[in-house]
This record gives structure tokens, sequence and C-alpha cells, in this order.
């Protein structure tokens, strides 16, 4: 006999309504002046929650706490192709997958299947042709055969930086704002490219607040998270018992792990700026069985209802799509009724929701007492 699931395990529990006109379109300038609703003590009080600026998040903070940052590096994944019958068709591509092939998705993926031979766009005089080699039946993606010449990650990237795009989010269409997207669509800090989307909760730190949080002796440490499938694929299965993301490649160096110790020493907390900062955190405690540990490698870790924290103790978040794995992660910490209740003050404050828009800072007084780290 099956037992019903609860309703934290169905995934229609994390939808709510949201209008277009609430969507981002354009970051606000300078960065740390988007809004910041921050989560108050008590739950059952809406009006408990203080409604700043990112700005002010320095003050939320105290001298002795670490901030944990993800300085991945967004591609310019999206490459215009030309398909044999002439039309025009786009590769967004995600991930290496050994000898010159690379997992993409590909638009419109209906008229691209293995077999097909495309040609990439902006290289009129000289273009190159890849060759679509097969379906991948767990992405709903195409494996994508670059020539000899690319077969290593480097070469591909510069042919990326070159002709490559930003890949923006489908739900930001305004262009009107001109706005320099590769590097606006970028955290200050970011060095190491291999991201398709960015870690946008950091897009709110400008070089000022980062600069004033120094000197109020808030630390920083960087995790690198390249930010890929399985963090903005759309979830599909209503039962989330069995849930599984594809797989993120992490590195978790010894520095960051010296620095998340001291920080513990001298009484200090450990506070996650996104949820990718999250991700690749306690996907390292968890692959050292416990015990954060350095790592590099790739991470599928779900973070959902249920879940107890073995590193982090607050985060700075932004506003996520409904039905979302991130979504999930954050309620994780707060409680789903929570959150849901809270996402719905925002949208009544007009708040903006998604890459470009508002942020949320839960901090560590907040966070359900089962999800806490234990010490």
């Amino acid at each position: 006999m099956n037992l019903p699931l609860s309703i934290d395990s169905l995934l229609s529990s994390y939808d709510y309504e949201l209008d277009h006109e609430r969507i981002a379109q354009v970051p606000m300038e300078p960065r740390h002046s988007a809004r910041l609703l921050v989560v108050g003590e008590n739950p059952q009080l809406l009006n408990s929650a203080k409604h700043l600026q990112v700005w002010d998040w320095q003050d939320e903070l105290r001298s002795g706490d670490l901030f944990v940052v993800n300085d991945t590096r967004v591609l310019k994944a999206r490459l215009r192709v030309r398909r044999s019958g002439g039309g025009l068709a786009e590769l967004l591509l995600l991930e290496p997958r050994g000898e010159g092939r690379w997992l993409c998705l590909a638009r419109p993926a209906k008229r691209i299947r293995p077999g097909d031979y495309l040609w990439i766009e902006a290289l009129e005089q000289d273009p190159i042709r890849v060759q679509v080699v097969a379906n991948d039946i767990g992405t709903g993606g195409r494996i994508v055969q670059f020539p000899a010449s690319f077969y290593d990650r480097e070469t591909v990237g510069a042919l990326l930086e070159r002709f490559g795009e930003v890949p923006l989010p489908p739900y930001i269409d305004n262009k009107a704002a001109n706005l320099d997207e590769a590097e606006r669509y970028q955290t200050r800090y970011a060095n190491r490219p291999g991201a398709v989307a960015a870690p946008t909760a950091g897009l709110h730190l400008s070089d000022d607040l980062l600069a004033a949080l120094e000197r109020k002796g808030i630390e920083q440490a960087r995790v690198t998270l390249h930010v890929g499938l399985g963090t903005f694929r759309p979830l599909e299965s209503e039962d989330l018992t069995n849930l599984q993301l594809h797989s993120e490649w992490v590195e978790v160096k010894e520095e960051v792990i010296q620095s998340i110790q001291d920080c513990r020493a001298r009484g200090g907390r450990v506070l996650a700026v996104g949820t990718t900062s999250v991700r690749a955190l306690e996907g390292a405690f968890l692959a050292g069985g416990g015990e954060l540990k350095p790592f590099k490698g790739n991470v599928d870790l779900v973070i959902k209802p249920g879940y107890q924290f073995g590193v982090i103790d607050g985060l700075l978040t932004n506003f996520h799509l409904p039905k979302s794995s991130l979504l999930l992660l954050v309620s994780s910490l707060i409680g789903r009724e929570r959150l849901l209740a809270l996402y719905a003050e925002a949208i009544k404050r007009q708040y903006r929701f998604f890459s470009y828009g508002d942020a949320m800072w839960i901090p560590p007084e907040v966070v359900l007492p089962l999800a806490r780290p234990r010490r």
C-alpha cells in the first residue's frame, strides 16, 4: 500500500502566480541599489520582515562573519548556426563530453537531428562545420561533435569568446537598454569561465559594497560552481521523492576550508551568497562524509525540505522561478509555506523577480531549527 505523499513532496506545492511585469528586464544601477527583503524572526508575522536595499546588507552582518561567493564566469555559450537547408538555428553549449563533443541545447530542437551538419554562422569566410552525433535522453539536448582543432575546452572557449553570445534567460526580452550584457551579467569577482548562467545573487554585490564589507571586518571566500543544466532546468515530475538533478562541476579549495574553520573559531557565521554557493559547499561536505574537505568534481546534490545543512548558516538569494529546484532549496531553510507567503508579500510590494531582480536575506536566526548545522 502506497502512502500519500506529503504536500512538501509535490511539485505543484511550489507554484505561485507572477505577472510578467514583475520579471526584471534590466538590472538596477548601481548594483547594490536593488531592494532587499530581510526575513524577520517571527514566522507568524509577515510584517516582521524588513524592506531595505542590498547596500544595507552590510548592517545585517557582523565583524568576523564570512560570506562565500561563487566566482564562476558565464561563457558566451550561445552560438548561432546555419542548418544544411539554409535555416538558422542556435546551440547553447552546456558541458564537454570528451574528444571534441559537447552537450548542447538546440533550437529549434525538432529540426536538429543526429547526423545533421551545422555551420557556425559568424564564420562567413571560413565556416566551421560541426555535426550532431546523438540525442541526449537525460536532458533532451544534442551531442555535437566539433572538428579536431577544437578538442579541448580552452579552444572551444576561445571560439565562444570570439563568436558566441551571453545566454540570457528566456524571460529577459528587453533589449532596448543597450547594456553590455557580457559584463553586466557577470559578478564583479567572476574569473573562472565555465557557466552558462550567472550566479545571480552575486550580481547585487558592487565594488563599493564589497569594499564596505571588508572595512567592517566581514571576510570573503570563493568557491566555484559552473552553473549548468542542474540549476535552471525546469522540474517535471510531480513526485519529488526521488528527485534527481543534472550534475554541475564544483571546486572548493583548501583555503576556503581554512577560512570557514577560522570563522567558526572566532564565533562568526558562514553566509552563502546564492544557491550555487550553497550547493558547492554542501556538496563538498557530503562528499567528505559529513566533513568539509577540499573537493573538485561533479555535484548532483538535491536540497529540499527536510535537508539538514552541514556548512551554511544564512543565505542571500534572489526571487526564484515557480516549481524550480532553487525554490525547494530556499524552502528547506525557512519552510515552504513561509517562503510562499513572503513571495506573495514581495509581489504585493512590487519587488522585481528573477535574474535581474531584487534579493532576499535569510539570516541564521530564522532558519528552521532542524535545518541548522550541528556544531
